[in-house]
C-alpha cells in the first residue's frame, strides 16, 4: 500500500515515484489512453463474442443433434470428438492472436503512456 509520507530517515528506498490520483485520471481521460482501449476492445470483444457463440454451437449439437455427432469420422473417433479438439486448437489459436496482436498493437500505446507518466513525476 502506497502512502505520501516520505520513507524513515536512513532508509535506501530506491522505488521510483508513484503518480498520483489526479495523474492517473489525466491520463484516463486523454484520446491516446482511450486509442489504446479501443484499440483492445476491437480485438477482444469480437473474439469473446465468436468463441462463446462457437463453445455454445458444440454444447447444443452434443444436447439437440445426438446421432449427428455420434457419426464417425475414421475408426472410433465422432464428429464430437473433432468439435472438442477442435475447441482446444481454437482456445490456443485465440491466445496467440492475442498476444501477436498485444505485442504489435497494444504494447508499444502502453509503453509510450506508461513513460510518459513516469517522465511527468
Amino acid at each position: 500500500m502506497a502512502t505520501d509520507a516520505p520513507p524513515p530517515e536512513g532508509s535506501s528506498d530506491t522505488s521510483p515515484a508513484q503518480p498520483t490520483a489526479e495523474a492517473f485520471n489525466t491520463v484516463a481521460a486523454s484520446a491516446e489512453f482511450a486509442d489504446l482501449r479501443r484499440s483492445f476492445r476491437s480485438f477482444a470483444f469480437p473474439l469473446t463474442i465468436a468463441f462463446v457463440t462457437w463453445y455454445l454451437l458444440y454444447v447444443l449439437l452434443c444436447n439437440y443433434a445426438g446421432g449427428f455427432m455420434s457419426t464417425k469420422v475414421a475408426s472410433n473417433i465422432n464428429v464430437a470428438l473433432v468439435l472438442g479438439l477442435a475447441q482446444f486448437a481454437t482456445t490456443f489459436l485465440i491466445a496467440w492472436l492475442y498476444s501477436r496482436h498485444a505485442a504489435t498493437k497494444l504494447d508499444p500505446k502502453a509503453e509510450a503512456i506508461k513513460s510518459r507518466m513516469e517522465a511527468d513525476v
